[in-house]
């Protein structure tokens, strides 16, 4: 099995049966936020677009780039759809042109001509993703087996692993997210909320690698870079520990601390040879890999200015004056909100949008989201549980091109500042990644069926239930517990176990309490 690096969670995989396109974003993402790292744009994407298949494992915009897909994607490719919830990522593949499918079942093998297997596994809480994330498993004719994570955060790796041995383990290690930077804190809150931030994610990547066992792990999909001035900071270069972005070299250097020694890194253009005996060979564009790691700022800057004209194309591109923000946001959201009766609980009270101008802290309107009274009007000046700032032309583009997933377009894109009183609140960003009738009902109904789990574990001398709260993982696997406090860390949400309570979130509280102790 070859596997040729094309950036980011981006990857061209040949196999007996053909070859299989991975998530080719090129593009900017995130109002012009998110560029690939390394720069892939001078890859021939009109030759990999040939590809014989297509795998586009969820709709973030760094998965999903619909500019590349329009100019050098086939549309005659054979699409490998996950199963999802909803129809919104084979409608938008359609939409582009894209009318070969292969329909495939959460967990189920797929044998493709050529004696090639192939399973897509699907997770679908209205946390994953937007409204979903996945994972590719492949098994090659003669044996040899990848498992492609991307981005994804499976709770149960077995479905992967008993199919036989996995020899290639793709998974992501740095960052996605926008906290803590974008939150008005004191900078040293910030720098060790990030610090935690990016232990814990390579915590939880060993914890995959642990599980899977395969004999090379590539780290892939981040980091993203940031070419925007205003954003620059935020690229892993300027020696903060608290940086949430580390690159491919970073993380290496810390497996192999850690005695994981068997690992491959992909630039765009590297091209990794992978058997079923367990042997790899790798072949890189460039002479000396750490020596262009440790040119890094150097390529970032080179790359920035490439891109400033196409950045300054995007930012052209979002005002939108003639859009009464206000009014339109009544129109529309207004009625989901009636709707959301779940979520709208869960949030317990009013957020608050500062809008200002353009490259400016000038508020120039705020408006109130009142998940109360379930109402958008004019801030009142009352206290609001979360606070946004962001520039109104940004919203006024939401708007103009109705768009459905805030998350997935303006939280990403880290141009706002946020503030919040008491604990994070999933149930708010939730809400702003269900912004249509079809992705709030699905998100309600999935509230709505969720059941205390009945079957305990017992660790370190306490008894806690088997599930996280949060999304089900199962806490004897990601589980710890220190003076009294149960870590879940598959996203780092903690409980105080003396009183079951939630140190991270409102409304997940945990059954926990000290394990009796065995009879004599």
């Amino acid at each position: 099995m070859r596997i040729t690096g094309t950036g980011h969670a981006s990857m061209f995989i040949e196999t007996a049966a053909g070859s299989i396109l991975c998530d080719p974003w090129v593009n900017p993402a995130y109002f012009a936020s998110w560029f690939p790292f390394p720069d892939n744009s001078q890859l021939d994407w009109d030759t990999l677009g040939q590809a014989d298949y297509l795998y586009v494992s969820h709709l973030h915009r760094d998965h999903f780039d619909e500019e590349n897909f329009t100019e050098h994607i086939s549309k005659d490719t054979t699409v490998l759809l996950p199963e999802y919830p909803t129809a919104e990522l084979e409608s938008e593949l359609r939409a582009l042109g894209f009318h070969k499918f292969i329909k495939t079942v959460s967990e189920e093998i797929v044998e493709l001509p050529g004696g090639v297997k192939v399973m897509i596994q699907a997770l679908t809480s209205p946390t994953d993703g937007p409204i979903g994330d996945s994972s590719l498993w492949v098994e090659d004719a003669d044996g040899t087996r990848m498992l492609n994570q991307n981005d994804a955060r499976p709770t149960d790796m077995s479905v992967f692993l008993q199919h036989g041995k996995i020899h290639a383990h793709l998974l992501q290690f740095s960052g996605a997210i926008w906290f803590p930077m974008v939150y008005e804190l004191p900078d040293s809150a910030k720098r060790a909320f990030g610090k935690q931030k990016r232990e814990r994610g390579f915590d939880r990547s060993l914890r995959y690698i642990d599980d899977v066992k395969g004999d090379w792990v590539f780290p892939i999909a981040g980091p993203p870079c940031f070419l925007d001035d205003a954003l620059y900071e935020f690229n892993d270069v300027f020696g903060d520990e608290g940086n949430i972005f580390p690159d491919q070299m970073s993380y290496v250097d810390w497996l192999e601390e850690q005695g994981r020694k068997q690992n491959i890194i992909l630039l765009p253009g590297s091209v990794a040879e992978i058997s079923a005996d367990g042997s790899a060979s790798v072949e890189h564009p460039v002479d000396d890999l750490r020596a262009w790691f440790d040119n890094k700022k150097q390529h970032l800057d080179e790359y920035k200015e490439r891109m400033q004209p196409r950045l300054e194309a995007e930012k052209a591109s979002w005002s939108h004056p003639e859009i009464d923000v206000l009014e339109t946001l009544r129109e529309r959201i207004e009625p989901l909100m009636e709707s959301a009766e779940h979520i709208a609980t869960g949030i317990g009270g009013p957020v608050r949008f500062d809008l200002t101008a353009p490259d400016s802290d000038q508020v120039v309107e705020s408006i109130v989201f009142d998940f109360l009274e379930r109402r958008i009007y004019p801030d009142d000046g009352a206290k609001v549980r979360y606070r946004f700032r962001t520039e109104r032309r940004l919203i006024e583009h939401l708007l103009h091109i109705r768009e459905v997933d805030w998350v997935n377009s303006l939280f990403l894109s880290c141009r706002f500042t946020a503030a919040r009183i008491g604990q994070y609140n999933e149930y708010v960003y939730a809400f702003f990644k269900c912004l249509s009738e079809e992705r709030l009902q699905y998100a309600e109904g999935w509230y709505a069926e969720q059941r205390p789990d009945d079957e305990d574990i017992v660790m370190n001398g306490w008894q806690v239930q088997r599930r996280c709260p949060h999304l089900k993982a199962d806490l004897s696997v990601f589980g710890k517990i220190e003076e009294g406090v149960l870590t879940c860390q598959m996203h780092g949400w903690k409980w105080n176990l003396k009183s079951g309570k939630c140190m991270t979130s409102v409304g997940h509280d945990i059954r926990s309490g000290r394990a009796e102790a065995p009879a004599e």
